[in-house]
């Protein structure tokens, strides 16, 4: 069955925690609102491409323009059956967006299915939604996910966690398993 997912994403998201997710729930038979806080339909954000090239930290280039096709100001989380948020450097300012964190509020008020990847638990932490919660993240993150009230799920770059209704998972090597058990938390 079919179902309605929004994805909340702004200028500097991941480029493939951006684009797979989206891609790869359209072609199951989802229905995907791409959506960025000030910015309408049609408009482009910009990604940036995270790689792990033995530095202390990921490098970052700058990735393709992502085409949004809603517009943030007319969504009602309300009318969507799950949420995707994608990490990359969009979490840091997104979170201080007091809409984005009501619809992600939301989601889990009503239990309905949430994915987040990399620095979208940033987004969680800022809305109170990770108490008493498994929660895996970018490792930089872990203080937050932490301070939030929530166990950090310290896993393989390439491994996934599901808690009830949130999937979680570290980075884009995830997709796989990320996107697996998402699936499978939108079918239950």
């Amino acid at each position: 069955m079919s179902k309605k997912i929004l994805m909340i994403a702004g200028d500097f998201a991941e480029d493939y925690e951006t684009m797979v997710p989206f891609q790869t729930l359209l072609a199951v038979g989802h229905v995907v609102h791409a959506v960025c806080p000030g910015k309408k339909a049609g408009q482009t954000i910009a990604t940036s491409i995270h790689d792990f090239e033995g530095d202390q930290t990921y490098s970052e280039k700058r990735g393709h323009n992502f085409a949004l096709n809603a517009t943030f100001a007319d969504i009602k989380a309300s009318d969507y059956d799950a949420l995707v948020i994608p990490g990359g450097r969009a979490p840091e300012y997104l979170r201080l967006n007091p809409e984005v964190i009501a619809a992600v509020k939301h989601f889990f008020d009503a239990n309905k299915p949430v994915a987040a990847v990399c620095h979208g638990a940033q987004i969680l932490a800022a809305a109170r939604v990770l108490e008493g919660r498994t929660c895996s993240a970018y490792p930089a993150c872990r203080p937050e996910v932490e301070l939030a009230g929530g166990t950090y799920a310290d896993i393989a770059i390439d491994a996934a966690v599901t808690d009830g209704n949130l999937v979680t998972a570290p980075a884009w090597p995830a997709h796989p398993a990320w996107l697996k058990q998402f699936l499978a938390v939108l079918s239950a």
